[in-house]
């Protein structure tokens, strides 16, 4: 029984006389980490000079992007260069041969292990925003003008200030009967103003995102251009010329040739294993490395077939493969009875 690319394959206990199977090729998997910026104006803000005099204040939204952090895990896929069939016609010790839901082997006589990825991104929770209208007294929000709510609004502004002031100095006209009463005082005098002020300086808010992007690297990919990233549209495609390239480059430590294993030998029955090799990975954004990373790549390295004598009558061994990698992480030789 063959099986078919994208089939499930989780059952173990097989002693079908061909199972076919899948050695991974290690894909990188980036998870960058945007926030944006949004400023939105306040609904006075063309009256911050004239009343505040503030300087600067900015009368149309902006949204800007940056990235604070890029991590990387390394995860396996399906490598369709290297699909094998295990012939099971000698009697071997196979009782269970454990493949992934897309068929990467993971364990001969043994249960493997599947990748595990990071829990998906959960950004802080943000504290409510302030609503300006729940601080305005009648007057304000009766008068007949934009400009006269401005005014009004500054005036109280200044007045809250005042009685900052004076509580701080012990000069208000009802002072509070303690060190906690006047810090619950002042906490909501500066809520007050906070919540005004919005009105003439407007609003920031930032939001974290994040943002996962994959890139299989092959011998032949060298520097390549991972993603695009742009201060007012943030991570653009690879192709898009409005952001600013991120290139990715990928060498092998030992850079090994990897040729065919042999299937001429005699005790060959189809069980392949990776030797993987280290690959480094640096990630450049306008000429400089901003990220380093180094992990072992199933498809670089070398591609050997294990023996026959492993699974005999009167002994047999226990292996375990690395998801990512396809190589050998676990292996235990057990005498049969």
């Amino acid at each position: 029984m063959a099986l078919l690319l994208g089939a499930v394959a989780t059952s173990a206990q097989q002693t079908v006389m061909g199972t076919t199977y899948f050695l991974p090729k290690t894909a990188l998997r980036f998870a960058v980490t945007i926030e944006k910026t949004s400023y939105t104006p306040g609904q006075f803000a063309m009256y911050a000079t004239r009343y505040l005099k503030k300087t600067g204040v900015a009368l149309q939204p902006t949204a800007s992007y940056r990235i604070t952090d890029i991590s990387m895990v390394p995860v396996g896929v399906p490598d369709s260069a290297k699909q094998y069939t295990l012939s099971l016609e000698k009697k071997l010790s196979i009782t269970e041969i454990d493949r992934d839901e897309s068929g990467i082997l993971l364990g001969i006589n043994a249960k493997g292990r599947p990748t595990v990825l990071p829990q998906p991104f959960k950004p802080a929770p943000k504290a409510p925003q302030l609503n300006p209208k729940d601080y305005m007294n009648e007057d304000i929000l009766s008068a007949g003008s934009t400009a006269k709510m401005a005014e009004l609004t500054a005036k109280d502004i200044y007045d809250i200030r005042d009685s900052r002031a004076q509580l701080s100095r012990g000069q208000a006209d009802f002072m509070p009967k303690d060190g906690a009463q006047l810090r619950l005082m002042m906490d909501n005098l500066d809520t007050q103003e906070r919540a005004l002020l919005q009105v003439f300086e407007g609003v920031t808010t930032r939001d974290t995102t994040q943002a996962i992007v994959t890139y299989v690297p092959t011998r032949e990919s060298g520097q390549a251009v991972l993603f695009r990233f742009s201060q007012k549209l943030g991570l653009t495609d690879s192709d898009d010329l409005a952001g600013t390239p991120y290139y990715i480059h990928v060498a092998a430590d030992n850079d090994l040739k990897d040729e065919a294993p042999s299937e001429k030998a005699k005790d060959n029955f189809g069980l392949c294993v990776n030797i993987p090799d280290k690959i480094q990975i640096d990630l450049e954004h306008q000429g400089q490395v901003v990220k380093h990373f180094e992990c072992y790549a199933g498809q670089f390295g070398k591609t050997e077939y294990l023996s026959a004598d492993l699974f005999g009558k009167k002994n047999t061994a226990h292996i375990v493969l690395n998801p990512v990698s396809g190589s050998i992480e676990k292996i235990e030789s057990e005498t049969l009875k």
